[in-house]
């Protein structure tokens, strides 16, 4: 990867203003500094798509899904049939 890049005069700007201020050493350690967060959020985001996969490999492993009606309709059953036990109580 070459080491020479444009930046445009803004970040140029910046990069010397911290150095001058002697926070940095060198435009290079500003660069590498500057990178370090997305190089993590990067890694943040990885970990949460590898994460997303394996889930969805866990679901497509577990067999075919139950159509939401037939749930909705057990759902509905068993509420009905707790409120009717209440109701003899």
């Amino acid at each position: 990867m070459p080491s020479g890049f444009t930046l445009g005069a803004h970040f140029e700007g910046l990069i010397k203003q911290q150095v001058n201020s002697g926070r940095y050493a060198s435009t290079s350690e500003v660069v590498c500094h500057s990178l370090r967060p997305l190089e993590e959020q990067e890694a943040m985001r990885q970990a949460r798509l590898d994460a997303l996969r394996s889930e969805v490999e866990s679901g497509v492993r577990s067999g075919p899904g139950i159509p939401a009606d037939r749930v909705f309709t057990k759902a509905r059953q068993r509420i009905t049939d707790i409120a009717a036990e209440h109701l003899e109580d």
